[in-house]
């Protein structure tokens, strides 16, 4: 992996982690395309470079995470679907990462279900995050499992959780946000311990390309977040879904026009 190479998968994460459009599927485009072999390093550097974004929700809602004990108690609830089922799962899990196919259908999927979310929950009732109660944030928590088949976008499976739940688009959102500090850290957490368990080491360089990428990645993830937010209340979802779609089938082209996609 070069410097160039890094950065530009810094930049996808910091764009497409908290859009609902599915940060893997973009890592599939980007990787094929540029030509980057998947090894031990890569499919580390893939989960790591979520720290930096991880950081820019802390920054954008620092007095938020400072706020009363509720709010961490309604994230651990949230969490905890996610931590037994990525333990249970995880083989299978990675096995469906080995299909560009699934992460192709879940894209267009997603995308159909998000032309129509807008219309289908377009009465909250819930308008604040101290108003979600810790059964909502449970069940918003085992929406975001869905996101463990490839192509489904944590954000956009827990964003639609939670707009079920009538939470507002806004609230929806956020605790979307917040949900995925505890989420991307247990992820990074158990490939860091993967990664070292298997024998595999870190050269200087390699430290050299998670620090920029992560930089990168909060810079681009701040900006990505304020942008969506304000999108996202004056014009919903349709054009995310749409961009789903569109992405979803351009993969199904690919693959099908003989070309190697692989996810890194």
């Amino acid at each position: 992996m070069t410097l160039i190479d890094a950065i530009i998968l810094a930049v996808i994460e910091g764009l497409t982690e908290f859009l609902p459009v599915s940060s893997t599927g973009h890592m599939i485009l980007a990787s094929s395309f540029m030509g980057i072999a998947s090894d031990p390093f890569v499919k580390l550097f893939t989960i790591a470079i979520q720290l930096g974004a991880i950081l820019s929700v802390v920054v954008l809602y620092f007095k938020r995470f400072f706020k009363t004990i509720n709010f961490y108690i309604k994230l651990l609830v949230a969490f905890i679907p996610a931590a037994i089922f990525g333990l249970l799962l995880s083989k299978k899990i990675d096995q469906m990462l080995e299909s560009p196919m699934t992460v192709a259908i879940s894209l267009v999927v997603g995308g159909v279900i998000l032309l129509f979310v807008d219309k289908w929950f377009n009465k909250p009732t819930i308008h604040e995050e101290e108003e979600i109660s810790y059964l909502t944030a449970l069940k918003i928590g085992f929406f975001q499992c869905l996101a463990m088949i490839p192509g489904t976008s944590r954000s956009g499976a827990s964003i639609v959780g939670g707009m079920s739940m009538k939470l507002s688009r806004k609230v929806a959102a956020e605790f979307s946000f917040f949900l995925a500090v505890p989420t991307m850290f247990a992820a990074t957490g158990k490939k860091l311990f993967d990664f070292y368990k298997e024998g595999n080491t870190i050269s200087h360089d390699q430290i050299q390309l998670l620090v920029i990428a992560n930089v990168i990645a909060f810079i681009v993830a701040l900006l990505a977040i304020k942008s969506f937010i304000g999108y996202l209340n004056k014009h919903g979802f349709r054009v995310f879904g749409w961009y789903r779609i569109i992405a979803g089938l351009i993969i199904i082209v690919l693959i099908y026009s003989g070309h190697n996609l692989q996810i890194i």
